[in-house]
């Protein structure tokens, strides 16, 4: 039998899981089993994905028409199927845009893309947005906002940690009762309602790593969506951009690791212990190996989450106008290739309303000469 464990951080005596009580409620697991870590991820609930909260482990169909309970009430692994242990997603080892086969084509392909189930033509076989899906993703359209009924982290500046009030830690919450300051923390900025931004993604990402030497000039990309209007799996795809000011080695221009819990009741070098962040640093890059300066300032970041639940209503999904305008439209910063609606073409669109004025001149010439005709025909 396993004996229990002392934590040396509380003194508190930890005993072990009861196997065979475990092994024998094993289950399919439910909205909240996977909302524990995917709904409360990076340190409370909607703090890092802005389309995962605890808003979906009951759901109405306004918020999610897949998870509505009062709707098609899916749970995670309808979509999220498993091989083997191994539990479908869209990112890192496999990117699921490399097979957009549907379950029409083949009914053993893996249900984790819209195309899935949709297929390549979701529509009605005479609508125009068939057209879109080789170039826009199905939750660019039909995910207008996230975060639409708990707010979600959007920007954390660390430089501003380790203020005190009378000696002590203290919070400020925000409107939506959530931390706005924490000592622990710094300065946060939560939002409901976002609108995502818009990037050419094949369902890869590329990610810094803490060797890499960054520019402190400029904001840092912590990470990055792969793909490019010329790349046959990319789509035109929604992110939330969770913005933020981090430490970083002024020396070897380096992101870095920070130690924040404390070891121990004595531990000197955490940060939630002492508040130093040279000692925090320090001892966390000399953790992984790594070099560290000893001098450190906060660089601006950025770290971008695609956004694919929250699907709203059909009647809730983007108009055309939302995108095919002049400088308010989604897609303003998307650059490279020509968007109806939104562009100058030049010597094109003078061309095209030449023949709009020619084909109108046309129209009215004919009705002209059919009346001028008729009352020829009326007077003989």
């Amino acid at each position: 039998m396993t004996q229990p464990k002392i934590f040396p951080g509380n003194k508190k005596m930890y005993y072990p899981p009861e196997y065979a009580k475990v092994a024998q409620s094993i289950g399919k697991p439910s909205r909240k089993n996977c909302g524990t870590c995917h709904f409360y991820g990076g340190g409370g609930d909607g703090v890092k994905h802005g389309d995962l909260d605890s808003s979906l482990i009951k759901p109405n169909k306004e918020l999610d028409v897949h998870m509505g309970v009062d709707g098609q009430n899916f749970d995670c692994v309808r979509c999220h199927t498993t091989t083997l242990h191994k539990v479908a997603g869209r990112l890192y080892t496999q990117p699921a845009f490399e097979n957009r086969k549907s379950l029409v084509e083949d009914d053993l392909t893996s249900k984790i893309t819209c195309e899935s189930c949709h297929t390549a033509k979701p529509h009605k076989n005479s609508a125009k947005v068939n057209d879109h899906t080789d170039k826009v993703a199905c939750q660019t359209c039909h995910i207008p906002a996230f975060a639409r009924v708990n707010p979600t982290k959007m920007y954390w500046d660390w430089s501003t940690a380790g203020k005190k009030k009378n000696g002590k830690p203290y919070k400020i919450k925000d409107s939506f009762g959530k931390d706005s300051y924490f000592t622990k923390k710094g300065d946060m900025r939560w939002e409901k309602n976002v609108e995502p931004d818009y990037f050419w993604f094949n369902g890869a990402m590329e990610y810094m790593t803490v060797k890499d030497v960054i520019d402190p000039a400029k904001v840092v990309e912590l990470n990055r969506p792969l793909g490019s209007r010329d790349d046959a799996n990319s789509r035109i795809f929604p992110f939330k951009i969770h913005g933020g000011k981090q430490p970083y080695d002024k020396v070897n221009k380096t992101m870095s690791i920070v130690q924040l819990f404390p070891k121990g009741k004595d531990d000197a070098t955490a940060y939630w212990k002492k508040y130093d962040w040279a000692k925090a640093i320090g001892f966390g890059m000399n953790y992984v190996g790594l070099p560290f300066s000893g001098e450190y300032d906060f660089v601006e970041t950025t770290y971008m989450f695609p956004i694919t639940h929250m699907v709203a209503p059909k009647e809730k999904a983007l108009d055309c106008s939302d995108c095919h305008v002049r400088k308010e439209g989604r897609m303003a910063h998307l650059a490279g290739f020509y968007m109806p609606g939104r562009d100058n073409a030049g010597p094109v669109d003078t061309l095209g309303w030449l023949i709009v004025f020619a084909s109108l001149i046309g129209v009215v010439i004919h009705g002209l000469g059919r009346f001028v005709s008729r009352v020829r025909r009326e007077e003989e």
